[in-house]
């Protein structure tokens, strides 16, 4: 039996093994942190917004970030305002994250109250 450990894939665009996947809020390393905020600087020009759509309560849109992102989404916690704003998602105030796409991390859901 041998001790020798598998090779592990390193992500180019991170430096990070696949074994050191976390979100980024969960990132406790100010290097592996600051790599991701220069990652978010760098795709900031690539997150697409969808157009809106509606119901009788609220309007919703989805943002994609590039796949690179997908790493540094949580994905079994909904983000706080503050936590996609420092993802680099910009849009007007009162959206809620209220929805995890799991096939697709990447893609977050949003929805904003219509006002009555």
């Amino acid at each position: 039996r041998s001790n020798l450990r598998p090779p592990q894939h390193i992500n180019p665009l991170t430096n990070m093994t696949t074994q050191q996947r976390t979100d980024y809020f969960s990132i406790t390393d100010p290097i592996q942190k600051e790599q991701a905020r220069m990652l978010f600087g760098k795709m900031q020009t690539k997150i697409l917004y969808s157009e809106k759509y509606f119901d009788e309560e609220f309007e919703y849109r989805h943002v994609i970030l590039p796949k690179e992102y997908s790493r540094y989404v949580p994905r079994h916690a909904l983000m706080d305002e503050n936590q996609w704003r420092q993802l680099g998602v910009q849009q007007s105030v009162g959206w809620v994250h209220y929805m995890i796409h799991k096939p697709e991390p990447h893609i977050l859901m949003f929805r904003r109250q219509i006002p009555k």
